[in-house]
């Protein structure tokens, strides 16, 4: 049965941090098995640019439903066949194209997009990775209605969630993708039919998250304090992910903790006096493999 008489489109991968490697993509997923009426999928791909290319999960979603799949450079390309759908609405998750007004404007109630954060709170690209750098000890989802700036629309509803001392960013996801997929089933009803409408944001309060570079993962323990780069190293997991001079080499480490003295050759100092003590890291082979497996078998 279909949930609604409202049609959307769907842009987006639903891949809302970096280096994922899978997304079970509930929100597309969940939409169609509900019965909304889907008119299309649209999204992008880059494989060609990886030397590890991924599914994308939304095309075979798109596929098993026979839901019509654009890939465009930019959304204008495909401006035309989005207006000849005649969609209410469309939803967003983790499109990674600015979306022009133009576009917006196709769509009567709007696009409706899935943030990671509680708006106005971390605005921009990087809104899952930035509270756990920060230590933040909670974070959120707002539904909200895309606007032309960046992530300063009006929001619809918000949740919370905890951020324990030992979540990385994949855990933050996973947190992420539950909350805001039960949050968007729970009222996207009430939004189609306008009986709750958005509320603006105090855009006095915002603040921002930034588009990170490999530069980002370098710890440096005489700027550094051990525990920023424990955080750091479970905030950016997968990209830009964390190097740190060991034995002379830079290697990427995977998992570490604080330490009040050094207990391995591979405890590192920083400059508040307190010790990185690695437990997991790159080698040389490309392996993931423990300090003492590190210490076994390369640091000779």
């Amino acid at each position: 049965m279909t949930a609604t008489s409202k049609t959307l489109i769907f842009f987006g991968n639903e891949r809302l941090v970096s280096g994922l490697e899978k997304t079970d993509a509930p929100v597309l997923r969940g939409l169609l098995e509900r019965g909304y009426t889907v008119k299309a999928v649209v999204s992008h791909h880059t494989d060609a640019n990886s030397r590890k290319p991924r599914p994308l999960e939304v095309a075979d979603i798109a596929k098993q439903y026979n839901v019509p799949l654009y890939l465009p450079d930019r959304p204008m390309d495909i401006y035309d066949q989005l207006v000849e759908l005649q969609a209410d609405a469309a939803i967003l998750v983790a499109y990674g194209r600015i979306i022009p007004q133009e576009i917006i404007d196709i769509f009567p109630l709007g696009i409706i997009n899935i943030h990671p954060s509680l708006l106005p709170h971390y605005r921009g690209p990087t809104p899952i990775e930035t509270p756990i750098v920060n230590g933040d000890a909670m974070s959120g989802v707002s539904i909200m209605q895309l606007g032309a700036g960046m992530d300063d629309g009006p929001v619809f509803a918000q949740d919370t969630f905890t951020i324990t001392e030992t979540d990385t960013k994949f855990d933050i996801y996973e947190k992420v993708t539950h909350i805001s997929a039960e949050l968007l089933f729970d009222t996207l009803e009430s939004i189609l039919d306008e009986s709750l409408m958005p509320r603006e944001q105090n855009h006095d309060e915002a603040t921002f998250s930034k588009l990170l570079s490999k530069k980002d993962g370098v710890l440096d323990p005489a700027i550094h304090t051990a525990a920023e780069a424990e955080r750091k190293i479970r905030a950016y997991l997968g990209f830009p992910k964390t190097k740190l001079t060991i034995f002379g080499e830079p290697r990427i480490i995977t998992k570490a903790h604080v330490s009040d003295q050094q207990k391995t050759p591979l405890d590192v100092m920083f400059h508040d006096g307190a010790y990185l003590s690695i437990d997991e890291l790159l080698a040389p082979s490309g392996k993931t493999v423990s300090a003492d497996a590190f210490l076994r078998g390369y640091a000779a």
